[in-house]
């Protein structure tokens, strides 16, 4: 385990989660799963997993904590493509779209979904005014307003 882990607490889907962005991002894995008592039909306790090579943990610690905006996951992204596809993916079955590459899983983690050469990009005033208007990002439209 590295030094630093993101610990994410659920309530009740910390395995369902897990298994869900296992299935998302290349180079990643399920770890172990600990259990609230003996046998494999004992309540899931925690869940450790690997997404592209960064570990976590999830927690089923119950309803008293939500996730919130003020903790989101930054997923720099090769090209529009790959935006597409992670947009996609994590805003079905109740994930919600934000401002500006920002978006809320089904699960209410915050991630934000951005493309390689953005930063570069919003640097002309005319681009970061377009991308301030967008939810997922568009990378070709960025690019026209960033040349006019």
């Amino acid at each position: 385990m590295k030094r630093i882990t993101p610990f994410l607490w659920f309530d009740g889907q910390a395995e369902v989660a897990a298994k869900f962005y296992v299935s998302v991002f290349e180079n990643s894995a399920l770890g172990a799963i600990s259990r609230a008592g003996p046998g494999p039909t004992a309540p899931v306790m925690s869940v450790n997993f690997t997404l592209d090579g960064q570990d976590f943990i999830a927690l089923n610690g119950g309803p008293h904590f939500k996730f919130t905006e003020a903790v989101s996951f930054f997923v720099n992204c090769k090209d529009q493509r790959e935006v597409d596809r992670l947009w996609a993916v994590l805003t079905e079955n109740g994930g919600r779209p934000g401002q500006c590459g920002w978006l809320k899983d089904q699960f209410g983690l915050s991630w934000q979904i951005i493309p390689d050469g953005l930063r570069e990009l919003i640097q002309k005033p005319a681009a970061m005014q377009a991308m301030l208007k967008m939810t997922k990002i568009d990378l070709q439209a960025l690019q026209r307003a960033a040349a006019s």
